[in-house]
């Protein structure tokens, strides 16, 4: 037990270490918010795996839909890596890069504003942000501090406190260099991590090999090594899309195209992200997938079935206790990304599209920096708070956040990106449709209303929130051009400050 304090504590100095040191390198809004542009391929690469990648997909993903599908999760890392990772820096890396960089805009809020010439916009997104953020964060804390307490029996309020107070200190002292240069680091922790859960996993004699492991699992329920599991199709594309093309659409991971030093950066970061993505998901959901030859029925906990138990109770029953401690530093090490990156994004959005940008636009910079850094602790604080009064699982509480914000978001700034006859009225009603179906949804599951026949919610409530967390993010991708077809066009003068004059004259030549 001494020894696993030891390599926590030593890992805790060198994160503290390294923000410190970052500090001194931070010293303007556009360095703490986006690293001052200056960011390189790897750091760039590892910092979008990490932020990806938390105790949601290890603790949470991983063991439910493991225990629900068998090996077809395994589509679900595939897509990840393909979709997620591959096509959303192809896709989006350059164009974000090109145009944030054009109109000097450091958040999400800000480029759709200057994208839609639309305040209100601005102010709107910010909001989502903030609000919707805090239970996404919140279930990473859950997912970490549950495995807290399997491997260290450490209470789940206290390891809950212990995380809480980490990320702040991490964030608030470094801002966005400190997550670039950190999440490098966090980065080869989780591969190390994660192939050695992989081959301890698979060498136990709960599973056998990978053979008799595909033995075993088939003779328990045939359908858990079938190619689409159990629940059939539509779960699995909902949960295959939901995790990957919501990347697309989530203001922490597009934040991390704005730091990109250059355009060169891009190819090389897109391959190193995609490996790295197809590797921790990959062995993630594999593991997870295999959770039927541990348990005959789910862990409880609190008195009810937890499928969250699932992941700690295997790593704590299947690795050596020195590889189970490493196992809790990689989930730890994506945890403090993603929540770094959740953290960042929602606080800056808050400060500089909200406060400063409608509330008071005269904020100096230095008053600004001084904001964000407050709203950092005030968010940790408010996610803390969520997850000691969790409302659900943890899956349920990330699906809901997830879906929400990247079906708002996704349709306005893809086709923001690109779509030159996109309009205004064309974003809101993007923005709105996706929040409506992704919260109208959560609302049937939730509550089944008397007036839906029972035979379709418990159709629906199969499904899950993943199912009305996709739909949020495809529907608009319908909406958003179709209302931007019956809706006036934007001046030729302002399709020129966005996209650059010398773009829109090759197009019109």
């Amino acid at each position: 037990m001494l020894f696993k304090w030891v390599m926590v504590f030593g890992f805790v100095c060198l994160i503290l270490g390294l923000s410190l040191y970052t500090r001194t390198k931070t010293n303007t809004i556009d360095d703490f918010v986006v690293g001052n542009r200056s960011v390189g391929p790897w750091m760039s690469a590892f910092s979008f795996g990490t932020t990806y990648f938390s105790a949601v997909l290890i603790i949470g993903f991983a063991g439910k839909v493991g225990w629900g599908y068998g090996l077809s999760a395994v589509w679900i890392a595939i897509g990840n890596a393909l979709i997620g990772t591959f096509l959303a820096w192809k896709i989006m890396g350059s164009r974000t890069r090109e145009l944030s960089g054009r109109l000097n805009v450091l958040t999400m809020p800000s480029f759709l504003e200057a994208r839609y010439d639309s305040p209100n916009m601005r102010i709107f997104a910010s909001l989502i942000i903030f609000i919707f953020f805090i239970p996404y964060s919140a279930s990473v804390f859950m997912g970490l501090s549950y495995l807290f307490e399997q491997i260290f029996s450490i209470p789940y309020v206290w390891a809950l406190i212990f995380m809480t107070l980490l990320t702040g200190l991490y964030l608030v002292l470094g801002g966005y260099k400190a997550v670039a240069l950190i999440d490098f680091m966090l980065g080869i922790i989780m591969l190390a991590g994660i192939i050695l859960m992989v081959k301890y996993v698979v060498g136990n004699d709960a599973v056998g090999g990978i053979l008799k492991g595909y033995q075993s699992l088939k003779a328990i329920d045939p359908g858990l090594v079938s190619p689409v599991g159990p629940p059939g199709w539509v779960g699995i594309i909902s949960l295959v899309l939901l995790t990957s093309l919501g990347t697309w659409g989530m203001p922490q991971m597009i934040q991390k195209f704005y730091g990109i030093k250059n355009q060169q950066v891009i190819p090389r970061a897109t391959i190193v992200s995609t490996i790295f993505s197809l590797v921790i998901t990959g062995g993630a959901y594999y593991v997870g997938s295999l959770s039927h030859l541990f348990f005959k029925s789910l862990p409880v906990y609190g008195g009810k079935p937890s499928p969250d138990l699932l992941m700690p109770n295997i790593i704590n029953q299947a690795l050596p206790e020195l590889v189970a401690v490493l196992i809790l530093l990689l989930v730890l090490s994506a945890s403090m990304s993603t929540l770094s990156g959740l953290v960042l994004v929602s606080s800056s959005s808050v400060a500089i599209d909200l406060v400063k940008g409608a509330i008071n636009p005269d904020l100096d910079e230095k008053k600004t920096m001084l904001l964000v850094r407050v709203l950092c602790v005030v968010f940790v604080g408010l996610s803390l708070w969520l997850a000691l009064n969790p409302p659900g699982i943890i899956l349920t509480l990330m699906a809901l956040s997830w879906g929400t914000v990247a079906g708002a978001f996704l349709a306005p700034y893809l086709y923001g990106l690109y779509g030159k006859r996109t309009t205004r009225a064309g974003a809101w009603a993007g923005m709105i449709t996706g929040l409506f179906i992704s919260l109208g949804g959560y609302f049937i599951i939730a509550t089944a209303p008397d007036f839906i026949s029972p035979g379709i919610i418990r159709t629906l409530q199969a499904w899950g929130s993943p199912f009305f967390g996709t739909l949020a993010m495809i529907v608009p991708l319908m909406v958003v051009p179709l209302v931007s077809w019956l809706t006036p066009e934007y001046s030729p003068e302002h399709l020129g400050k966005v996209f650059g004059k010398k773009e829109l004259a090759t197009e019109n030549a």
